[in-house]
């Protein structure tokens, strides 16, 4: 029996998982008890969340921003990436997601290393003034604000660092000029300011896999 193009994705990714990445009862407790309280299944893949941990891990990153927390997954990833002392603070809109988040992240151990902020990231990212700007920054939130939230993140993250933003090739339909929704334009706005941003060094990478094909965009902050 044939599969579709989306299932072998999928495999595709279990298979790389079952050699790279360890069984893990806290992950699988994020996402069972996000699912359980009617939170959107859209957090980052198995293999995205560890990605994300590694460029942490990589640049030694000791303060990470992140935009958009939903359930706390990509969370997780990212605060097991810092060091005991280090900090992680993430902005998330709803109260309800932030409530399920803050107990994923008790139950894996490391709720002592985040702050989630419930507002508008808008306001909380305009009014942050840190002593120590952020090492690395991880967007992904609404993406009709992506410039945004791009913007705000250079403001706050130290130069040499990183910031990724989430979902900007939405099955390639970013590209597709007839595609006009807000989060395609969005992702647009963002690119097109790149374009011309001197301080910035930035190229997207693309993926397929459990979430189908999307990409993150990955900028070095010069």
């Amino acid at each position: 029996m044939s599969i579709s193009i989306e299932e072998n994705w999928t495999r595709s990714d279990q298979f790389h998982n079952s050699f790279l990445t360890q069984p893990d009862e806290t992950l699988e407790f994020a996402l069972k008890n996000s699912t359980d309280h009617g939170l959107p299944s859209i957090q980052v893949t198995t293999s995205q969340g560890k990605y994300l941990n590694l460029i942490a891990k990589t640049i030694g990153a000791r303060r990470i921003l992140e935009i958009g927390t939903l359930g706390g997954f990509s969370t997780i990833w990212l605060a097991r990436a810092l060091p005991e002392d280090g900090k992680l603070i993430s902005c998330e809109l709803e109260q309800t997601y932030a409530e399920v988040a803050r107990a994923n992240l008790k139950n894996a151990g490391v709720q002592s290393k985040v702050e989630i902020i419930v507002a508008p990231a808008k306001e909380t990212l305009s009014k942050m003034t840190p002593e120590q700007p952020f090492d690395l920054a991880f967007i992904d939130a609404d993406k009709s604000s992506s410039l945004i939230y791009f913007l705000q993140a250079k403001r706050l993250v130290r130069k040499g660092g990183v910031v990724i933003v989430d979902n900007v090739v939405r099955r390639g339909t970013v590209a597709d000029p007839a595609i006009t929704n807000d989060s395609n334009e969005g992702v647009r706005s963002l690119l097109k300011h790149l374009k011309d941003d001197k301080d910035v060094e930035a190229t997207t990478i693309a993926w397929v896999g459990e979430k189908g094909y999307d990409g993150f965009l990955y900028a070095l902050l010069k």
